[in-house]
């Protein structure tokens, strides 16, 4: 084991304090550092929260060296929720902002990814490493089939960010089973640049890390992006039939867990 991998533990929140520490981090991260605003922001506790916590999972990255007590030991987290976890009628936090009708209708197993972030301290190293391992792992041990939620790019300038939305768009729609719709008035179109002038270094160079790591594993956007003002966002929906990332994840846990 590397030292920088002993530093942490990951595991799902297992209290009230696993989680007030988590919505302190996503203080940190959307309110401080990116912007974030809206009624799902306390400044006056430091925490940003919205009533979807209390049914989701809380996959969390724990520094053993803090104290928890601090309140501060958490520096990344995943909000997972999955589909059977929801009340009848009841509805997932992305379809504030796109219509999720070809997945409800699949009748297969889902699970909703959301308020993925890293403290700014451990960002470059192991901790969203760590992070994406324990979500395949969740997926696997849950047989969940398709895992979505929505990703963001800083900022509400739609042409400034005119070639990673048309790369997305012109190369990584989700097949039309699959395809969820960002909805009005909040939407706008992903391919508003022509294929032939499209730039892949430039529209790579401004794709933010987690969406790159999402397409690498096989992930696939929704059709069209949804301005999120409150949280100074574009946010795309990626969507991933988990079969794929699954068959690159299992011989990592084989070797893991010392299975033969």
């Amino acid at each position: 084991m590397r030292a920088e991998d002993a530093i942490y533990t990951l595991r799902l929140a297992s209290g009230a304090d696993d989680l007030r520490a988590a919505q302190r981090l996503r203080y940190r991260v959307f309110v401080q550092e990116l912007g974030a605003s809206g009624p799902m922001v306390d400044h006056d506790q430091g925490i940003e929260s919205d009533q979807f916590d209390a049914v989701s999972d809380h996959l969390l990255l724990i520094d053993n060296r803090i104290d928890p007590v601090m309140g501060n030991h958490v520096v990344g987290a995943y909000r997972l929720l999955p589909g059977d976890r929801l009340a009848p009628g009841a509805p997932f936090y992305s379809e504030t902002e796109y219509d999720l009708g070809p997945l409800r209708r699949s009748g297969r197993r889902l699970l909703e990814l959301g308020r993925s972030c890293v403290h700014p301290d451990h960002r470059g190293g192991t901790g969203m490493f760590h992070l994406w391992n324990g979500l395949a792992e969740y997926v696997l041990e849950r047989g969940i089939e398709v895992m979505f939620g929505t990703a963001s790019f800083h900022g509400t300038d739609v042409p400034a960010l005119a070639m990673p939305l048309s790369w997305l768009g012109h190369h990584h729609m989700a097949p039309p089973e699959m395809r969820v719709r960002a909805l009005p008035p909040n939407r706008v179109d992903l391919a508003v640049v022509p294929a032939a002038d499209l730039d892949r270094a430039a529209a790579m160079a401004a794709m933010p890390a987690l969406i790159k790591a999402y397409l690498r594993l096989g992930g696939c956007v929704g059709d069209g992006a949804w301005i999120d003002r409150d949280f100074n966002t574009t946010d795309v929906c990626l969507v991933m039939d988990t079969g794929r990332m699954s068959a690159r994840h299992r011989d990592f846990y084989i070797r893991k867990k010392g299975q033969p």
